[in-house]
């Protein structure tokens, strides 16, 4: 029994059939993560004493094994604070807050990649000033091979690999807490100019 309070009344813990709602929740979650590929679960905040459960969810396929493996799964997650499955849930959500901010990252890559193809060392420049540990040499190389891709209609090899390095080092810089829409607001406003 949950008992109540003596002084309010109210009950003073969630009732069972809360406590099933929230224990599908959590099996559900970890239904999600177990069908994601290991790139996928590394842009995830997975605590690092639940990871080698996925792995194991994921790499049994036997129907019986993996639903048990997948319900063992479920109860090392609910051992997890609130917070650290929040965090999980909100990454996965395709309109959370961290998909919001992957895709805002994204488009800014895409934008310095333009800018780099399309106003050379101008902008090269600019992007160093923000972000002054980035490859100078390669980011130019990179941009040069775009530009002389797109003038031949070649395949974008440059083109997309210079969209990796931008995307990385974007990341990099927001994981070290880097204000990065200060720098990426002053790029959008040149781009506006341009």
């Amino acid at each position: 029994m949950r008992g109540r309070d003596p002084d309010t009344g109210e009950f003073l813990s969630p009732s069972r059939s809360q406590q099933r709602r929230d224990a599908l929740e959590v099996l559900d979650l970890a239904r999600q993560l177990s069908q994601l590929t290991p790139q996928q679960l590394d842009r995830l905040p997975i605590p690092d004493t639940l990871r080698p459960h996925i792995d194991d969810t994921r790499r049994i396929t036997s129907h019986i094994a993996h639903k048990r493996q997948l319900q063992y799964l479920a109860k090392q997650m609910r051992k997890e604070d609130d917070e650290a499955l929040h965090a999980i849930r909100d990454a996965l959500d395709v309109h959370g807050d961290a998909a919001r901010e992957e895709a805002a990252r994204l488009h800014r890559a895409e934008r310095w990649r333009e800018r780099l193809i399309d106003e050379g060392d101008a902008a090269l420049a600019e992007l160093l000033d923000a972000h002054p540990d980035a490859d100078r040499q390669r980011l130019r190389q990179l941009a040069r091979n775009a530009q002389e891709e797109r003038n031949k209609n070649k395949p974008p090899h440059a083109f997309r690999e210079l969209f990796r390095e931008l995307r990385e080092l974007l990341a990099e810089s927001a994981d070290e807490g880097g204000s990065e829409d200060s720098d990426t607001d002053d790029g959008d406003d040149q781009a506006g100019l341009a």
